[in-house]
């Protein structure tokens, strides 16, 4: 088959063009027949960074988390997928886990779902990292019908889809931008607009919680932007992260007594822990989006497996609106 194979790591390193074995079917798994996938930014950290970054796989490797394509064998043990049957999933790209820059992967039945019957190949493989990681934050935090929830970096990848399940569960959304395109996303998506370039944090927590805070925020950017959760957070609120590998200090935190959940989506695949639960919520998230609540935002440019080190360039480059996808 063909693959995407990287054979040494940094910024300079790059995707050849490879004939290599199709993989075997082993029990407990499927093999796909990869339609598309979809590019995130731990995919390029692990390219730039390699073993610097202790979830790297040994080289030469195939990258490539998230997937949607057609079942073409089944493996002992699985009963819930059948030859044929479309699904999505995060499975791979990872550890001593093969990915989906390739033709096919062997992929654990625990760590996909059937593919959403209302999104194209390519919607549906821009979802699963990002939606599980919203949809775990969210879940974590506690979000309940008609809280007041703030969502940083609505027009990302994990943001653009926290303010849509935010929507879904019943809260009022609002979100963080830092240019009039990005507005326009998160509104186009029915959050209230937050330029947070030209806003101070107490100026909208006053206009939009008459200074009480909110009651859940979801932050994407993470980092030292956490200091700006924290003081836009109401008292005993709940605060959901991406990134906290930072040191900070927490004493904003202790006096309005918050709850810190840090969401790191990669722990099932690295250490067989729990993965049925990621089954679980692409099951959920399918219905989600089969209901018309869920829609994934696609970057305009159109690439193909070969073009894989130029999807990773669009991504670094800041300049995409919506997931980066590269089609098979």
């Amino acid at each position: 088959m063909r693959a995407m194979l990287i054979k040494t790591y940094g910024k300079d390193s790059e995707f050849e063009l490879s004939d290599v074995a199709t993989p075997e079917v082993k029990p407990g798994h499927v093999l796909v027949k990869i339609a598309a996938s979809s590019v995130n930014t731990v995919d390029t950290m692990i390219r730039n960074m390699g073993k610097d970054l202790p979830l790297s796989p040994d080289t030469p490797a195939i990258l490539g988390m998230d997937f949607a394509g057609t079942v073409e064998a089944v493996g002992e043990g699985v009963d819930d997928y059948a030859v044929g049957d479309e699904v999505y999933g995060c499975a791979g790209g990872l550890a001593d886990l093969p990915g989906a820059l390739a033709d096919h992967m062997v992929a654990d039945a625990n760590l996909i779902a059937h593919k959403p019957k209302n999104l194209s190949m390519k919607e549906a493989a821009a979802l699963p990292l990002v939606a599980i990681t919203a949809y775990e934050g969210l879940m974590r935090a506690g979000i309940t019908q008609g809280q007041k929830v703030l969502v940083h970096g609505g027009s990302g990848g994990v943001g653009h889809v926290a303010i849509q399940l935010a929507k879904h569960f019943g809260a009022e959304v609002y979100s963080t931008g830092g240019g009039d395109q990005q507005i326009a996303l998160i509104e186009k998506l029915g959050a209230t607009g937050i330029n947070y370039k030209t806003e101070t944090v107490e100026d909208y927590v006053d206009q939009h919680t008459g200074g009480t805070g909110f009651d859940l925020v979801f932050d994407s950017v993470g980092g030292a932007n956490l200091t700006n959760s924290f003081e836009a957070a109401a008292l005993n609120a709940n605060i959901a992260t991406t990134v906290s590998l930072c040191e900070l200090d927490l004493t904003p935190a202790h006096f309005k007594g918050l709850s810190l959940h840090v969401v790191f989506m990669l722990i099932p695949m690295l250490h067989n822990h729990k993965r049925e639960e990621h089954a679980e919520i692409l099951r959920q998230l399918a219905k989600i989006s089969e209901a018309g609540a869920l829609t994934p935002v696609l970057d305009e440019e159109q690439f193909q497996l070969e073009d894989a080190g130029k999807a990773y360039a669009r991504l670094e480059s800041g300049k995409g609106m919506g997931k980066v996808v590269i089609e098979n």
